[in-house]
Formats: C-alpha cells, structure tokens, sequence
C-alpha cells in the first residue's frame, strides 16, 4: 500500500450539516440554536467562566502561597553525569546542551551538584557549584571554575 492508495473506512466520513439553508435540511430556521435567547444571536454568549453574574469559582477559591519572582533558574547536573567526557575536557553549559544533557540553558546558567563519583580529569564551568561538587572535582584531578 502506498500514501496515495490511503482511503477513509467506508462510512466513517459524513457528509457536514449545512446549517440555516431551509427547513428541509434539518438545521433550518434557527440552525440548531434554539428559541430566542443570548446564545441565539450573532456574536451572543457569555465569556469563559462567567456563572451569570454569580461570584465566579476562580474568585470564591482562596489564594495560597508565593511566587517569587527573584527566584534564580539554574540547570542541575551531578558530577556523575560528567563521566560520560572525556580526559581534559572543558565542559559548559553549551558543551552539556549540544550533547543533549540538557534540553535549555537557564537565564541564571549551570549548577554542578556533588551526587555520585567523577572518574575523568575535567574542567568545569559553571555559575555554580556545591561544596561536595568542587571537593569531588578536585580529588578526580579536575578544575572547577565559577562564570
């Protein structure tokens, strides 16, 4: 079977209602909108989430909780996801998003977090690193360098 061979199962396709052309065609007179009405008309009804003029669910719900708008976006990487380098290597977050490690770089750059264990000698930059990170890059016989 090829693209162009490709047809609908016989009977799955209808034929679409033409609304408002005569009574004989089912959907005449007032095409399926009922009697009269705000729905009825041309441009009529009622926005989203409008409950006729009773207080709306989204403004009888209490309001919780925070968003801080400060709020600084790194992306996270362990120092195990570095072994995958390497010997000598110079890793950054540009390195880390060309090989896939990560999706996007975030506004506030690279955090380097301490999980797991580093086996190759690797230069690190980063915005950020925790205190177990460096230790681990160092011991492995890395650099890690804050940007």
């Amino acid at each position: 079977m090829k693209l162009h061979e490709l047809r609908p199962a016989k009977g799955s396709v209808h034929k679409t209602k033409r609304k408002g052309r005569g009574t004989g065609s089912g959907l005449g007179k007032s095409a399926g909108r009922g009697g009269d009405g705000q729905r009825s008309r041309s441009g009529g009804g009622v926005r989203i989430g409008f409950e006729g003029g009773q207080m709306p669910l989204a403004r009888r719900i209490p309001k919780r909780g925070f968003t801080n708008i400060f709020k600084k976006q790194y992306n996270l990487i362990n120092v195990d996801d570095l072994n995958r380098f390497e010997d000598q290597t110079e890793v950054s977050a540009e390195l880390l998003k060309e090989i896939g490690a990560i999706k996007k770089i975030e506004k506030d750059g690279l955090k380097v977090l301490g999980d797991g264990e580093l086996t190759k000698k690797v230069t690190v930059k980063a915005a950020k690193f925790t205190k177990s990170a460096i230790e681990k890059i160092e011991n492995a016989g890395g650099k890690a360098e804050v940007i």
